[in-house]
């Protein structure tokens, strides 16, 4: 078995679109019309995959390192060499709500940050952990 995809749901979807592309590397890979002028946008990157939908009302609200809610994704994670350099490459789009921290009391060299998306997710990003 292998991991599919993760869904977004998302209030801006060229937001999540230029977001996932400019800093994480990923590509449209499709684009699927569901009627009203509204699609689902297939975002891939190696095996990664994201699937962002259109959604009217609320953006999500996270805090820190995600929504702890029942029902809820708590956040979603890309490994990076560097946790720093890519806050820095970010620029202002690094909306950190966790972080830096470093976990070396847990594995050596494993460091971690949580971002806000533009649609409000909570995307980790983090170096050095390894199973």
């Amino acid at each position: 078995m292998r991991f599919a995809h993760v869904a977004l749901n998302c209030a801006d979807p060229a937001a999540a679109i230029a977001y996932y592309t400019a800093h994480f590397g990923f590509a449209v890979t499709r684009r699927l019309p569901i009627g009203g002028g509204q699609e689902i946008i297939f975002l891939a990157r190696d095996d990664v995959h994201l699937e962002v939908f259109p959604v009217v009302g609320p953006a999500c609200q996270p805090d820190k390192d995600g929504p702890t809610a029942a029902g809820t994704l708590r956040h979603m994670a890309f490994q990076v060499d560097d946790v720093d350099a890519t806050i820095a490459a970010m620029g202002a789009d690094a909306v950190i709500t966790l972080g830096p921290i470093n976990f070396d009391a847990f594995i050596p060299g494993w460091r971690t940050a949580w971002l806000k998306d533009p649609n409000g997710h909570v995307v980790e990003i983090t170096q050095g952990y390894r199973d």
